[in-house]
């Protein structure tokens, strides 16, 4: 049972962290990043906050009026999904249930934004050289991105452990 609740402690306090922590950075940038669109030096030209608001989804991708509801309905289903994925997590199994927090607290976040205004989702991180810049992002996506990224790590490493032990089976079956 330590093991249970220790993955809980985990998934919650990512999941909380992320949501309180993009909750107040956004709250900052639209409070100090004004007018919309105007960058702010951070790290030179490399990294600006620019303060835009997203209709849309991940990439700007838009469904039009529809953006809203649509990407909101998505982000519901996956914070379900993510929230039954740690549910049946192997008790300490801290990598998958870190990475599973991380992307819940991200898709909380932004589904916050979507509930909140019909602008859309806020985002001010703005990352590039010149006129080649990444997409503007925020704590909320960087979450999502991470937690997916060490999910797909450990899935990753467990298919390879799966597999490992499939072909030593095999082999002490053959002699």
């Amino acid at each position: 049972m330590e093991s249970a609740s220790k993955n809980g402690r985990v998934f919650w306090t990512a999941a909380v962290s992320v949501v309180i922590l993009d909750v107040v950075t956004k709250w900052l940038a639209v409070a100090n990043l004004q007018p919309e669109h105007m960058p702010q030096a951070v790290i030179g030209d490399i990294v600006r906050f620019t303060l835009a608001y997203n209709p849309g989804a991940a990439f700007s991708m838009s469904l039009g009026t529809y953006s809203r509801v649509v990407f909101g309905a998505f982000a519901l289903i996956a914070l379900i999904i993510l929230w039954r994925l740690y549910r049946v997590s192997v008790a300490g199994d801290t990598m998958r249930v870190l990475s599973l927090g991380l992307a819940w607290g991200g898709a909380a976040g932004n589904l916050m934004d979507r509930l909140r205004s019909t602008r859309g989702v806020v985002d001010f991180i703005d990352i590039g050289v010149g006129d080649v810049r990444f997409w503007t992002f925020n704590v909320a996506d960087s979450a999502v991105t991470c937690g997916a990224l060490m999910l797909a790590w450990v899935l990753w490493r467990e298919d390879r452990e799966a597999l490992a032990t499939a072909a030593g089976e095999a082999a002490a079956r053959d002699h």
